[in-house]
């Protein structure tokens, strides 16, 4: 069990979803289901986890650009 918990409980589904898009656009997605993600080298989750931040970060500012001042209110 990951001792990391999402903020939002509910996201979690969608977070596993975004793990294995990322996984799957960095070719490890054969890797993971063959190994599983805790034999994956650190190397190999920290540029999943990296490529994930990337793109919540990449949604963050496109809706921070959608709603304007109302997302800080």
């Amino acid at each position: 069990m990951s001792r990391n918990t999402p903020e939002v409980p509910e996201s979690e589904s969608q977070l596993d979803q975004l793990k294995w898009e990322v996984a799957e656009e960095l070719n490890l997605d054969d890797d993971i289901e063959e190994k599983g993600f805790a034999n994956m080298t650190t190397r190999e989750v920290g540029q999943i986890g990296g490529n994930m931040v990337k793109k919540m970060i990449t949604f963050a500012e496109k809706e921070m650009a959608e709603q304007g001042a109302d997302v800080i209110d």
